[in-house]
């Protein structure tokens, strides 16, 4: 299951937001999304567990809650649309 997390601190980085998910099963990945010219947290990133079961229980229990200072955003993410490439 493929977890969207919004709302984070920009703080939190890739193994800060894996030990989060690691209570609700296994991660098969985490990855905090980071702007490409300054290298910054966007404040939100992906979450990859391992079963539909601990991927909905960590939703469940994390959507809302409090991490880092910021009330967090959790929801199964929607595939990404392939949108065409801009030509400049």
């Amino acid at each position: 299951m493929n977890i969207y997390v919004g709302n984070l601190s920009y703080r939190v980085d890739d193994e800060g937001l894996k030990s989060l998910f690691e209570k609700y099963g296994e991660v098969k990945s985490a990855k905090v999304i980071t702007d490409r010219e300054t290298g910054r947290s966007k404040g939100f990133g992906f979450v990859e567990m391992m079963t539909d079961v601990g991927g909905s229980q960590a939703i469940e229990e994390l959507n809302g809650n409090e991490y880092e200072g910021r009330s967090l955003r959790v929801n199964e993410a929607k595939p990404k649309e392939s949108k065409p490439r801009r030509q400049f």
